[in-house]
């Protein structure tokens, strides 16, 4: 074989080599989770003072192996009670602030990411707690941004 077609050979397959161990030209990001709020049993029944609303968090989870896992906090908490719907509505809306209002709030939950995890939140609702319309807002921090899932509505009944 002569020298020039060694030459051609060689700089023909020697830049076709390199490629195959050239790096990817830009960052490889995994596919992330998501999590929303929450099941239509959650919130679609009443609850009575003294009972604990369970939030089960609807994960959707990429098809792609290997993913790094979330590094996320779900919150829930219930702000309450409302005398009708509209009070409620009316408040979410920025009318000013309604007197005797309670907060309670569920445990942070932080998700590890396995397949098939099925996160909850779960929210005492006290033996005190007074009759009426409940606002659940649900939120999802990730890496310091929050997610608010919107808001849902929750009644609390009088024990019979």
């Amino acid at each position: 074989m002569n020298v020039t077609r060694v030459r051609l050979l060689a700089c023909m397959v020697i830049p076709l080599l390199a490629a195959c161990d050239a790096e990817p030209s830009g960052p490889i990001t995994a596919a992330s989770v998501t999590y929303s709020c929450c099941e239509a049993q959650d919130v679609d029944r009443p609850y009575q003072p003294g009972q604990t609303l369970t939030v089960h968090w609807t994960v959707e989870s990429p098809d792609e192996p290997g993913r790094t896992p979330p590094q996320v906090e779900l919150t829930a908490r219930l702000t309450g009670p409302f005398a009708t719907v509209g009070d409620l509505k009316a408040a979410t809306e920025g009318t000013p602030n309604v007197p005797r209002l309670v907060t309670l709030a569920a445990a942070p939950v932080r998700p590890s990411g396995t397949p098939d995890e099925r996160p909850v939140s779960t929210v005492a609702i006290g033996s005190d707690a007074k009759p009426g319309y409940y606002n659940l807002v649900t939120s999802v921090v990730d890496g310091g941004n929050t997610a608010s899932g919107g808001g849902s509505i929750v009644q609390v009944v009088p024990k019979p």
